[in-house]
């Protein structure tokens, strides 16, 4: 029990008997504790706040690009949806999206749809070709405006951009009324639209509304009762009262010459008039001349329109005869554009007095004050001349044409007038006319589709209410979130230009101060009229319900207005244009353009800029930078860069890679995928300052953006049949940094050699 004596004296020692630590030492332990704990305080405090204003200041687009907003449920939002497949996800198969083609309703690699067009094959003429028709603004419009999938099940595609701007403006004009007391304007509207769709009213009234308006003006020779021998003062009459212009078309518009493009005035444009028949075009002699195999045809519906006039058979010959001969001789002294452009005979600057005395057979002060009543025109207003030449030899004509027939009383002179006021009234008269008209038309060679009814009626109400529909549409679809979109995708536009490499310093200087000095604006200033002042300017339109004749002529009235219009205010309306403009220091954005399914204030944000800013984009970039690959060294570079990325992830055995890219071709790459980096950079500042966005298909926001890109770009951007492949690959090029995009677009099975971040700019990202 010895064995260890010092436990058994530990067992026996009482409390009292234990050591006590000395006082000083635990001060010093209690102080040690509680700086350690204040300490402790401290930095879970600094810590929490250094965290709070990590999440206050904190970019919200790169926390939450992959993430999904909640749904829209707007009922915009569920017809947008349906535009959106797993076909069209660049992100569901990548290996089969390196080979996807546009258009083929998800058909993946396959001979037929295989993406690469066969551009190498394409001569330099015809890209020439292609170039000149988009420059020249030809857009080919589908006929159908409904954006539907097949009846095979393939996808729901976007319509292109007119057709949706049709369909919207039949919509507004079938929308049922809201009562009196609502905008009394666009009742008038839906009025005409109304009986201009009515097929049968003019069918009962015949030809009779237009001879008897041939009366009014005074008879004519062919019906042996005319009374009205004053030429200028019928001419000024029809310009004014009727928009005909039988010798020379007049209009407003600002003077678009080099010297003058920064000016916002408009002027009275006088140019060649619009001749029924087709006219060649001598190279070699520099002349023209009527097309001599479509003459008869021409002679023979002068003989058709007259017999449905009621003019005897016996009374035909002479009078057709004299209309096509004069006909013919006027068309003498026309030229194409091309030739003009070459011979600077376009915008030549003279006063009213000036051209008096250069055709003195035209009474330019009174037929100029017909057109633009009430404005005052006086003798020393300055008019652009698109072809004096040909104003001279036309007043020549019309002189020698008053000598040499007047006085047998056949008044070829006047019958020409009224045939033109025929061709005016076409569309309000019954079917047998207009098929009149067509017949020729399919004789000379049209074989386009007969524009359905609905669309011709669109155009005629456009024509008269362009104030009120552009109006109208602005209301319905354009509010503040379309003002936030321009603003955004200008500001990044400007900011990736100030980023590029320019080839000297002028180029630079120059583009850099026109972007800063252009202002982009929504449309013009006639959309901001309210509904009282809208109907104050159609206050003299009174439509009736069942006389389609009378109501046209109202609007060529109205039509007439809106050209006084524009020359004194120099603002026209975009009802119906879709494509940016400049007027001025302002870049004229379109109404137009913001249309579902294009742009909806209900939509995402993803959605809005992925679909309608990139195409902003792009007609901005052709807009201020119509040749940038001879100013800047990045087009050139950076798509041939993208090219030999596209290269080498579609390799075909057996396929020739000596191809290389026009220096246009190079150009509209860079500047399609330039689009789209500005886009999204646009997008990225809404996200930032609005970071509570929706979202479709349960897609993240950075998916529905490309996703929403590719489909606009494949459905319906103007651009893609200048591209040498399809311009849904550009997301590839995009996403090569993979952390950017949800996930990475790579494949196994294709060669991966390249460096794909050297096409990845960093202006943007």
């Amino acid at each position: 029990m010895d064995e260890n004596p010092a436990v058994g004296q530990e067992m026996v020692t009482t409390p009292e008997e234990q050591p006590q630590p000395h006082p000083l030492v635990c001060n010093k332990y209690r102080r040690i504790l509680l700086v350690g704990f204040a300490f402790s305080l401290f930095a879970a405090a600094l810590g929490l706040g250094v965290y709070s204003h990590l999440q206050k200041t904190a970019d919200p687009w790169t926390s939450q690009w992959k993430s999904a907003g909640p749904p829209c449920l707007s009922p915009a939002c569920l017809r947008a949806s349906q535009l959106f497949s797993v076909a069209m996800d660049p992100f569901s198969h990548p290996c089969d999206y390196y080979l996807f083609a546009c258009g083929t309703g998800g058909s993946y690699a396959s001979e037929e749809g295989h993406s690469i067009k066969r551009v190498f094959n394409e001569d330099n003429t015809e890209l020439d070709k292609k170039r000149e028709a988009r420059t020249g603004g030809i857009v080919r419009m589908r006929r159908e405006t409904d954006f539907q999938g097949e009846s095979d099940g393939s996808q729901v595609k976007f319509p292109d951009r007119k057709s949706a701007l049709l369909k919207t403006i039949k919509e507004i004009l079938e929308a049922p009324e809201e009562g009196v007391s609502g905008n009394a304007a666009e009742q008038k509207a839906k009025k005409y639209f109304k009986t201009c769709m009515d097929a049968e009213s003019p069918e009962k009234v015949g030809s009779k509304p237009f001879l008897t308006l041939i009366e009014q003006l005074g008879g004519w020779a062919v019906s042996k009762g005319m009374n009205r021998t004053d030429f200028n003062s019928t001419l000024a009459l029809l310009m004014g009262q009727y928009s005909t212009f039988p010798f020379f078309s007049v209009y407003a518009g600002s003077d678009s010459s080099k010297e003058q493009a920064a000016s916002s005035q408009h002027y009275i444009q006088i140019d060649e008039p619009y001749f029924q028949f087709p006219i060649d075009w001598n190279s070699k002699t520099q002349k023209s001349k009527a097309s001599t195999r479509y003459l008869r045809p021409f002679y023979m519906s002068c003989g058709q329109y007259l017999a449905l006039l009621g003019v005897p058979s016996n009374e035909t010959t002479q009078h057709c005869g004299l209309y096509i001969s004069l006909s013919t001789t006027l068309a003498l002294g026309t030229s194409p554009l091309s030739y003009r452009l070459s011979q600077k005979l376009l915008y030549h600057r003279i006063t009213i007095q000036e051209l008096q005395t250069l055709a003195p057979a035209i009474d330019w002060l009174a037929c100029l004050q017909a057109t633009f009543q009430p404005l005052p025109i006086n003798q020393s207003d300055l008019v652009l001349v698109h072809n004096l030449p040909y104003i001279m030899q036309m007043s020549q004509t019309i002189s020698k044409w008053q000598i040499q027939h007047e006085m047998m009383g056949t008044r070829p002179l006047h019958t020409y007038m009224i045939f033109s006021l025929l061709h005016t009234l076409i569309p309000a008269l019954d079917s047998r006319f207009f098929q009149t008209m067509r017949n020729f038309s399919i004789a000379t060679g049209d074989t386009q589709e007969e524009i359905p009814r609905w669309l011709r009626c669109i155009q005629q109400t456009e024509r008269g209410f362009d104030a009120l529909l552009s109006h109208a549409i602005k209301e319905r679809h354009a509010q503040n979130e379309a003002e936030e979109l321009i603003h955004d995708v200008y500001l990044s536009l400007k900011k990736k230009l100030t980023g590029l490499s320019w080839r000297d310093d002028r180029s630079s200087a120059f583009i850099l101060n026109k972007t800063k000095s252009l202002n982009p604006r929504l449309s013009t200033k006639t959309n901001n009229l309210s509904h009282a002042e809208l109907n104050h300017l159609y206050a003299e339109v009174v439509l009736s319900e069942e006389d389609f004749f009378s109501n046209y002529l109202q609007m060529l009235a109205l039509e007439q207005k809106s050209r006084s219009r524009l020359l004194s205010h120099g603002t026209q309306t975009e009802g119906l244009s879709i494509t940016p403009s400049i007027s001025g220091n302002d870049i004229i954005i379109p109404v137009g353009m913001f249309v579902s399914p294009f742009f909806h204030s209900s939509y995402p944000r993803a959605l809005n800029y992925g679909t309608l800013g990139s195409l902003m984009a792009k007609d901005l970039l052709h807009l201020l930078l119509p040749d940038i690959h001879m100013q800047a060294n990045n087009p050139g570079s950076e798509s041939m860069c993208i090219w030999t990325h596209y290269l080498s992830v579609t390799k075909d055995p057996g396929r020739v890679d000596t191809f290389s890219l026009s220096p246009f071709e190079q150009q509209e790459v860079w500047v399609q995928y330039t689009a789209l980096q500005v886009a999204l950079d646009a997008y990225k500042m809404s996200f930032t300052r609005h970071p509570e966005d929706s979202s479709l298909s349960g897609l993240s926001y950075i998916h529905l953006f490309l996703s929403s890109f590719t489909k606009v770009s494949c459905d319906a951007d103007s651009y893609h049949e200048f591209m040498p492949f399809e311009p849904s690959f550009l997301v590839t090029v995009l996403c090569s940094n993979s952390s950017f995009c949800p996930k990475p677009l790579t494949c196994v099975n294709k060669s991966q050699s390249f460096t794909q971040e050297m096409c990845q700019s960093r202006t943007l990202h």
